[in-house]
């Protein structure tokens, strides 16, 4: 494997810190679409097609999606720990091997933790934030209180996406907010008419004990906490109303459509993420318009003018103080994920 002379040999503790905070990262389904693999010098992260969703997903973009939210969550975990990393994706190609080579250096590159921000753009959250960050973030599908997002936070956070390579665009304008509740609508009543997509879909509610979405993470109808549809609950306790005015939308997008770009959008994904956890903000992605092939589209060319290629929109807002915690999201052990190729 190519190498620098300041590369370092990484410990198996090491390895396996960094992965057991990797493994943290979002995915669609709570699927944990990725492995890695170690050689004592570089982490390689791998997708995981047996994890795929073959109806909801075909062409695979939102499972190199998860999978650069964890890259990203690796980055962020290796300079908390110290290690300076310099990250090659896709080293054999687009169509085989690695998604990512992570090769590890003894000092720390102060810059790579940018874009993980606190409340202003100059205000660069501490190792021990981001990782705390890392720990606390969910996805907590229910009602966001009626304080508005500031457009200026919802700016902060697109240009935080912006610096790891993806696409961000924070929608202020009423009449694309407008049309992205439709478009939400129309996929989510397209998907809840594919029985056998819905079928793959349920399949992942209480999956078991290591993935999965939990039944008790989601707010079931009559829940006076529910939140607009989704793709768990897509009748819903808000009628018509799925985007509130109240919630910020942000778009993640890429120039290209390939994995090249989707992976970006990952990374990107998680950096928003991190960055709104720190600052007190909560984000529900929703996948189900851009699963769609037809509402895919219409948001590329109504709403983002054609100019990229939509793949995945963020609701943003604030969680009511007090609120009891939901269950959380289970993860596999770093010993199904993690490979050790050293010896």
């Amino acid at each position: 494997m190519p190498g620098t002379s300041s590369a370092v040999r990484v410990t198996s503790q090491l390895a396996h810190d960094v992965v057991d905070l990797a493994r943290r990262a979002p995915s669609v389904h709570n699927t944990q679409p990725w492995t890695w693999r170690w050689d004592g010098r570089a982490l390689e992260l791998y997708a995981d097609p047996s994890r795929a969703l073959p109806l909801t997903d075909p062409e695979g973009r939102n499972l190199v999606l998860s999978c650069g939210a964890a890259l990203h969550h690796a980055r962020t975990a290796l300079h908390a720990l110290g290690r300076g990393v310099s990250v090659e994706r896709f080293p054999e190609g687009p169509d085989a091997g690695p998604l990512a080579r992570l090769e590890l250096h003894p000092e720390p590159d102060g810059p790579a933790l940018r874009s993980v921000r606190g409340t202003t753009p100059r205000e660069t959250v501490s190792p021990a934030a981001a990782v705390d960050a890392i720990l606390r973030r969910s996805t907590d599908r229910r009602r966001f209180t009626s304080w508005p997002v500031p457009a200026g936070r919802l700016l902060e956070l697109a240009s935080v996406a912006a610096i790891e390579g993806a696409t961000a665009t924070a929608l202020l304008d009423v009449t694309e907010r407008l049309r992205v509740e439709l478009l939400v609508g129309r996929a989510l009543d397209r998907q809840s008419g594919d029985r056998a997509l819905a079928l793959e879909q349920d399949a992942w509610v209480d999956h078991g004990p290591v993935d999965g979405v939990p039944a008790g993470a989601i707010p079931g109808p009559g829940d006076p906490t529910a939140g607009p549809r989704h793709r768990f609950s897509p009748s819903g306790d808000d009628g018509g109303q799925l985007v509130r005015h109240r919630d910020g939308l942000v778009v993640l997008s890429s120039p290209t459509d390939d994995p090249a770009g989707w992976l970006r959008a990952g990374e990107g994904l998680s950096a928003l993420w991190l960055s709104a956890t720190v600052g007190g903000l909560a984000v529900v992605p929703l996948s189900s318009v851009v699963e769609v092939e037809e509402t895919r589209d219409r948001l590329r060319y109504d709403v983002l003018d054609g100019r990229t290629h939509p793949l995945v929109l963020l609701r943003v807002g604030w969680s009511a103080i007090g609120r009891d915690g939901l269950v959380r999201t289970p993860r596999r052990p770093v010993d199904e994920v993690l490979e050790d190729r050293s010896a």
